[in-house]
C-alpha cells in the first residue's frame, strides 16, 4: 500500500526565486551529514572521484545533502507502484521551478531510491523465495532544502525553495551546519545496534569456511552450481547473459552513519550515497551511473568487466592489459551496451542514441572496470519518473540480456530479494535534471544486520570458480569498512 503523503493542500505551485546562501567555509560532506543526520530521511549523494565522461563532463563534480522532506511517497507492494509513479510525476510538475544558472543542478525536487524489486511493478516476474529485509520498492521525498557542492570550484551553497516556510527552514538548516556534530550515533532510526532484541533471526543464511563473521545465502558449492545453471541456460539459447549475486550478511555493530564514514574512506566513488528510508539505511559506494539528464541529453554508463587492484604498479599494469584484452569481458560489456541502446530508444528521438565510450578502463580504490557510455536526446517528458523508469529500469548491466528472461532466471536462482542492491539512488530535480546511480557496492542496514549483495555477469565463457571469486573481489572494500567500523575481524 502506498504510504499516505503529508498534506500538501496549502502548497500552491510556486515560481519564486529560492533563497541561496553561499557558504564562506566549504563543509566536508561527511561532517555535514553528521550535523543533519538526525533529521528524517536524511540523504547524501556524494561524488568523490574526479573522473571525466566521454564528452568531458566531470563525473565527480557535485554532491548534495538533503533532509526532512516536505512530502514523502513510499511504495511497499508492486500493485501500488504505478500509482506511486503518478504521484511522483504530479509532485515534480507541481513544484517545477526554473534552475538557477551557475549552481549545481539539484536545487530541490524529488530524491530517494528505487529498489531492484520495483521491476515487478513493470514486468510479470516471479516473486523471490524470500524477502527478509522488506526494503521499500520505491521511497522518495520532496526536498525543498539542499546543501550543494561544486567540487571543481570548491564552493558550496545552501538552497531553499519557496515551497514551505522558506525563511524559517533556510535558517534552521544553516544553524545546524554551525553546531558541533554529535560525537555519538544520533537516534535509533540511524542506528543498527546489536543490543538484545534489535536483531531479528534470518534463517537460510550459513557461515562460510574461512570467512569469520560473514554469512551468505549460498554456500560456495551452491553458488558454483547456480552459475553452472546460468551457463546451461545460455548454451540452451535461453539468454545471452545473466547477472548472478550472492547476499552476504554481517551483524551490525555500529551506526549506519559510522559505516558510511568508513566506506567512503575505503572506497571513494563517483556515485556514492547515504539514505535513511525510515526502517533502514542505504550505505553506497557505487562506481556506476544509471542515467543522468541535462537539458534533453540523457546518458547511461554501464560497467562490465572487473579486476582487483593490487596497489603495486607493475602488477596492476599487467592486470589492466589482461582486462582490456579479455574477449569475455568485452563481449559482456558490448551486449549490455546494445541492451541500453534499445532501452534509451524508447524515450529518445529517432537516430539520436549513440555510443560515446566503449569498454574504457577506469580505476577505483580497490578495483578496475571496463565502462561504456550511451547517450540520446530525450523526447518531451522523458525526464519524468513515470516515463523514464518504465522504459529503462532496471539497468541492463545488473540483469543480463534479454532483460526480462534474465530477471526471471535471477528470481529462480537467487534465494532472496535483492532489495536496494542493483536498484537506483538519486534525484529528479525540480529544474529538470536527473541523476541516478546503480546501487552496486551497496550495503543495506536494517533489522540489526548489514546486507551486502555482490555479483557478476555470467556468459557462455564463464568459469564458475572465477565468477565466485569475483563476488569476493567486489565485496573486499565493503568488508574492509565493516571490519574497521566494527573493530572486529571480518575476512
Amino acid at each position: 500500500m502506498i504510504q499516505p503523503s503529508r498534506s500538501i493542500s496549502n502548497f500552491a505551485p510556486q515560481q519564486s526565486v529560492p533563497l541561496i546562501r553561499e557558504l564562506t567555509s566549504v563543509p566536508d560532506p561527511a561532517e555535514a551529514l553528521r550535523r543533519w543526520g538526525d533529521l528524517p530521511h536524511c540523504l547524501l549523494l556524494e561524488s568523490q572521484r574526479n573522473l571525466l565522461s566521454a564528452n568531458g563532463e566531470p563525473l565527480g563534480r557535485y554532491s548534495f545533502l538533503m533532509a526532512d522532506p516536505i512530502d514523502w511517497i513510499e511504495c511497499q507492494h508492486a500493485s501500488d507502484c504505478l500509482a506511486a509513479l503518478k504521484q511522483l510525476d504530479q509532485r515534480l510538475q507541481q513544484y517545477e521551478t526554473p534552475q538557477v544558472e551557475g549552481l549545481p543542478p539539484m536545487q530541490g525536487g524529488l530524491a530517494g531510491m528505487v529498489s531492484y524489486d520495483f521491476h515487478r511493478a513493470l514486468e510479470s516476474i516471479p516473486v523471490p523465495a524470500a524477502d527478509r529485509l522488506q526494503t521499500p520498492l520505491l521511497a522518495f521525498g520532496v526536498y525543498d532544502v539542499v546543501l550543494a557542492w561544486d567540487h571543481q570550484q570548491q564552493r558550496a551553497w545552501l538552497i531553499t525553495q519557496a515551497w514551505r516556510n522558506a525563511a524559517q527552514r533556510h535558517q534552521k538548516f544553516f544553524d545546524l551546519l554551525q553546531t558541533a556534530a554529535a560525537p555519538q550515533p544520533f537516534a535509533s532510526a540511524n542506528q543498527s545496534s546489536d543490543a538484545s532484541g534489535s536483531r531479528i533471526n534470518l534463517p537460510g543464511f550459513a557461515s562460510l569456511p574461512g570467512r569469520e563473521g560473514v554469512l551468505s545465502n549460498f554456500t560456495q558449492e551452491s553458488y558454483l552450481a547456480a552459475v553452472q545453471q546460468a551457463i546451461d541456460s545460455i548454451h540452451a539459447g535461453d539468454i545471452f547473459q545473466v547477472n548472478l549475486a550472492q547476499t552476504l550478511l554481517v551483524a551490525a555493530q555500529a551506526s549506519s552513519l559510522d559505516l558510511y564514514g568508513k566506506l567512503r574512506q575505503c572506497n571513494p566513488a563517483p556515485f556514492g550515497g547515504y539514505f535513511d528510508f525510515g526502517d533502514g539505511q542505504i550505505v553506497s559506494a557505487s562506481p556506476e551511473r544509471f542515467v543522468s539528464v541535462r537539458d534533453d541529453l540523457i546518458e547511461t554508463r554501464p560497467i562490465k568487466g572487473t579486476r582487483l587492484r593490487s596497489g603495486l604498479p607493475s602488477v596492476d599494469r599487467g592486470t589492466k592489459a589482461e582486462l582490456l584484452a579479455s574477449e569475455k569481458d568485452r563481449a559482456e560489456n558490448i551486449m549490455i551496451v546494445d541492451l541500453m541502446r534499445n532501452d534509451l530508444s524508447r524515450i529518445c528521438h529517432d537516430d539520436s542514441v549513440r555510443v560515446t565510450q566503449l569498454c574504457q578502463l577506469e580505476e577505483y580504490q580497490s578495483v578496475m572496470h571496463l565502462v561504456s557510455a550511451v547517450e540520446g536526446r530525450l523526447q518531451t517528458g522523458g525526464n519524468l519518473p513515470g516515463t523514464l523508469l518504465p522504459a529503462i529500469f532496471p539497468a541492463g548491466s545488473i540483469t543480463g540480456a534479454p532483460k526480462c528472461r534474465s530477471m526471471e532466471i535471477i528470481s529462480e536462482l537467487e534465494p532472496d530479494a535483492r532489495g536496494a542492491y542493483c536498484g537506483s539512488l538519486g534525484y529528479f530535480a525540480a529544474g529538470g535534471a536527473v541523476d541516478l546511480n546503480v546501487m552496486i557496492r551497496t550495503i543495506t542496514a536494517a533489522k540489526g544486520w548489514w546486507q551486502i549483495p555482490v555479483g557478476g555477469g555470467i556468459v557462455s565463457e564463464s568459469v564458475p570458480r572465477r565468477e565466485y571469486q569475483e563476488t569476493w573481489t567486489k565485496a573486499a572494500s565493503m568488508l574492509e569498512a565493516v571490519e574497521t567500523v566494527s573493530g572486529s575481524c571480518v575476512n
